[in-house]
């Protein structure tokens, strides 16, 4: 009898440990964002602090957050798309420990309203309103960009911050509601450099080139993927010095800025994405990454 109750209270203080052990798992673990105000376009950069976490799982606003792990904490490269509504959303984050227990760090994040301006400009006629046969062009070109932004590494590929990819003003272009002809077009969802004809462009990054050709309203364009869903997109070159499946690392040449494809005059537009959503390449430049790769 004696026996049976000391395997009873071992059971027992047994079962404290272990739920003792989650709670302070619980209490140890520290979710971060950065910028800590979320606005709509804005990257993000999600950090975890966890002892014991074996592995890290999440979701956000329908998009599959990628996870990689630096000692005890696991990173995300993340964000909103500029098209983003405001209001309150669901960061979904399972934690798996070593001790195979699961633990919840899912949290409510209020997302800003981002306030962008709306510009007009002029373009030739035939890309407010293309023919047939620019259509066909047109759908070529997006059944290709499908694919191009189907598959990413599966590990990242960026290491420490991100660079401006041409030394030339920038603009706060990003978000403005284009109207082409006077008419309501889309919303830029890239940042335009006042880049003069010829001007080097250069990696903003390490990772794979995925997309080295004329396009039909990007014109000349060059997209890389730094893995784990996240691109950067350069458009309208004057020549392109780099070929898909090549690897480029940070300050590598990409080749000449230009006007080709749906442009006003010379300039770089330069594009981040995002599992889908585009976020402010600007926001991109100012996080430091520098401590995570």
């Amino acid at each position: 009898m004696t026996g049976s109750r000391s395997l009873l209270l071992a059971c027992f203080l047994s079962f404290i440990a272990i739920n003792s052990n989650a709670q302070h798992s619980a209490t140890q673990s520290v979710v971060s964002l950065t910028p800590a105000i979320v606005e709509a376009g804005s990257p993000e950069l999600i950090v975890i602090s966890t002892p014991n976490a074996k592995s890290i799982s999440g979701d956000w606003l329908g998009r599959k957050l990628e996870f990689f792990q630096r000692g005890q904490k696991w990173v995300a490269l993340a964000g909103v798309d500029v098209e983003g509504a405001a209001g309150p959303s669901t960061l979904q984050i399972s934690a798996q420990l070593d001790n195979g227990r699961p633990l919840d760090l899912s949290q409510t994040i209020e997302i800003h309203p981002a306030h962008y301006r709306t510009g007009t400009l002029t373009v030739p006629p035939k890309f407010v309103e293309p023919g047939p046969e620019e259509q066909k062009v047109i759908a070529a070109d997006a059944e290709l960009k499908t694919r191009v932004f189907a598959s990413s590494a599966a590990d990242p590929l960026w290491r420490g911050n991100f660079r401006a990819p041409v030394l030339a003003q920038p603009t706060d272009s990003f978000g403005t509601r284009r109207m082409f002809n006077g008419k309501l077009a889309s919303i830029h969802k890239g940042m335009d450099f006042r880049a003069a004809m010829g001007t080097v462009v250069r990696a903003s990054n390490s990772g794979v080139i995925v997309l080295a050709r004329p396009l039909y309203y990007e014109g000349n364009c060059v997209i890389i993927d730094h893995g784990l869903g996240l691109y950067t997109v350069s458009m309208h070159f004057s020549r392109i010095d780099v070929y898909e499946g090549q690897r480029v690392a940070t300050g590598d040449k990409l080749g000449l800025s230009g006007a080709t494809g749906r442009v006003t005059g010379p300039h770089l537009h330069w594009a981040v994405r995002w599992e889908g959503a585009y976020l402010d390449p600007a926001k991109l430049l100012r996080l430091n990454l520098n401590e995570i790769r």
